[in-house]
């Protein structure tokens, strides 16, 4: 991965800040209670996903950066928690589950994925200069 690209290139870091923004969109509709009790946490573990993705992204070696996908990795385990609860409470409306659905199928797959090919970078050998 080129360090000098854009973050917001990669693209598991905007689906995660979509999907970050999706769930603050959700939580703004409940009351006071349900905000405190479990849209703070939700929050809080969505918007942990893409800033993870984005700091790893900022991160100068391979190896730092695969260490804040896997904490992305734990903060998007505990979004499908939270959501369980959300969504057996009735706290989450039907047209929206669709979104959620999908993000759910398709990141650990593409976070898998960004995450080998991390791996992949850090045990390849340097391109040595053309001089040398």
């Amino acid at each position: 991965m080129n360090k000098n690209s854009d973050i917001n290139e990669l693209e598991i870091y905007r689906e995660a800040l979509a999907f970050s923004n999706l769930i603050w969109g959700i939580s703004l509709k409940w009351g006071f209670f349900e905000k405190k009790t479990i849209g703070v946490q939700l929050v809080r573990a969505a918007d942990s996903i893409s800033a993870n993705i984005a700091e790893g992204f900022g991160r100068y070696h391979y190896r730092e950066n695969i260490n804040f996908c896997y904490y992305a990795r734990g903060s998007f385990y505990e979004v499908c928690d939270w959501l369980r609860k959300a969504i057996t409470r009735k706290l989450i409306p039907n047209e929206k589950e669709p979104q959620i659905k999908e993000f759910i199928d398709l990141f650990p797959r593409q976070l898998n994925s960004y995450i080998q090919y991390l791996k992949k970078c850090a045990n390849s050998p340097p391109i040595k200069p053309i001089n040398q």
